[in-house]
Parts: structure tokens; C-alpha cells; sequence
């Protein structure tokens, strides 16, 4: 089994790749292959609607000129996936939002998402966190995914890089999690 985590924040090793990490290690203590791809801090395309990866019938975007492809091609083999976002304006960053967009569009008439184990991670420093939650989610419900939770909602507080590891509760809920999505997967295979 295989979970991979793509990080949306543009700090490559910020407070949600702390986050990100934290549910992985926890993954890998039950014997689960992880991955994290970094995608915050790289361009990525935003989606123009032009249909051509749904005519084409090839799960491809029509931009190959970006991580994209080689996200969907991971995500495919993957039984698991786990968005992070920083908070950004109260939403979520804008590479997220555009890997969301374009992966939605490739994958959902194929149906490529249904059935794996999703879940989203967010940190913050002050609001804005259920806001980006709820968009990240929003891919997967739409997709005929199945999202695992934690027992509080997958945040994390912090400013500055690093600072979320002192947030306990939150560092134990990503803990939680990770013990979760280990068990699930475990029940499906």
C-alpha cells in the first residue's frame, strides 16, 4: 500500500510539510510506502477549461509542461492522498488550487479517485483554515473518495516555519490521522 502526500505551501519544509511529515511517519510505523511531492513551490498552470484532457482520453492535461501529469500518473498507482495547504487569505495557496483544479478535470471522468483513502491537512496561523479544508475536500467528494478523519479537524497552528510543533493537539492529530487512514486502508485491502 502507498499514500502520497503533495505539499501546496510554497516553504517547502514550512509548518505544513511539518504537518504532512507527522501523518507519513505515522503511515510508515504501520507499514504503509509513503511519498511526499512538493508542488507549492513550483508553477503550476491553472486550469483554462479547454476539455482537451477529457477528448484526448488519455488522463492527461494538455499542459505537459508542469508537475501535473506526473502527479496524476502517482496518484493513479497511489492508494491514498493527502492534500496540504497553508492558509493563505483565508484559502487556500495558489498552487493548491490550481493542482485541484486540473487533477479534478483529468481525473473525474474516469473516475480515477474513487475509492481512495483522501484526506486534507491545513495549517494556519490565526483563520481560514475550515475554508481551505473544505476546498481540498471538495475534490475528493466529488470524486466518490473516501476521507479519513482525525478527531479534531486536520490543522495545525503556527506562523513561522517550525512553529507548529508546538502545537500538541495538533501534532497528535496528525498522529490520529495517520493511524486512521493506516487502518482503513488496512479494512479495504
Amino acid at each position: 500500500m502507498k499514500v502520497i502526500a503533495f505539499n501546496g505551501s510554497p516553504r517547502k519544509e514550512g509548518n505544513t510539510y511539518t504537518l504532512l511529515q507527522t501523518v507519513l511517519k505515522q503511515l510508515e510505523e504501520h507499514g504503509i510506502e509513503t511519498e511526499l511531492i512538493q508542488v507549492g513551490n513550483r508553477n503550476i498552470h491553472g486550469c483554462i477549461g479547454c476539455g482537451k484532457c477529457r477528448t484526448n482520453g488519455n488522463n492527461r492535461c494538455i499542459f505537459d509542461d508542469d508537475i501535473i501529469n506526473e502527479c496524476i500518473e502517482k496518484i493513479v498507482e497511489a492508494d491514498g492522498i493527502i492534500l496540504g495547504s497553508p492558509v493563505y487569505f483565508g484559502g487556500l495557496s495558489a498552487q493548491m488550487k490550481a493542482f485541484i483544479d486540473r487533477v479534478g478535470y483529468v481525473t473525474r471522468p474516469e473516475r480515477l479517485l474513487k475509492r481512495k483513502v483522501c484526506s486534507a491537512v491545513v495549517s494556519q496561523r490565526r483563520d481560514g483554515a475550515i475554508a481551505a479544508f473544505n476546498s481540498m475536500n471538495n475534490l475528493f467528494t466529488i470524486s466518490e473518495s473516501i476521507i479519513v478523519g482525525a478527531n479534531y479537524w486536520n490543522l495545525g497552528l503556527g506562523r513561522a516555519a517550525g512553529d507548529v510543533v508546538n502545537d500538541t493537539e495538533g501534532i497528535e492529530n496528525m498522529k490520529n490521522l495517520g493511524d486512521n487512514m493506516a487502518w482503513l486502508l488496512d479494512k479495504i485491502k
